[in-house]
């Protein structure tokens, strides 16, 4: 994570520089690792329920990030962090 503060990046969207973000991609990575080292009888239960949830964490925030509204950015925040 330290590398977050050393590597200078330019940006397209505001979502990508919040270090949450950068995190939940990293989560992301994380449990698609995990989730292949799970039993075959899972592939469509649980690892995929785990898998979609991560996605969703990203997803929220970077479609909170387009609201209208501090309201709608905050329903998006509150759904991504529910993930």
């Amino acid at each position: 994570m330290w590398n977050r503060l050393i590597v200078k990046m330019s940006y397209k969207f505001s979502f990508e520089k919040l270090n949450v973000f950068i995190d939940s991609k990293e989560a992301i990575k994380s449990i698609y690792n995990i989730t292949k080292l799970f039993p075959d009888e899972e592939k469509f239960g649980l690892t995929n329920q785990l898998r979609r949830a991560s996605i969703s964490v990203a997803s929220n925030l970077a479609e909170g990030t387009s609201g209208q509204t501090n309201k709608d950015k905050a329903h998006f925040s509150t759904l991504s962090f529910s993930s």
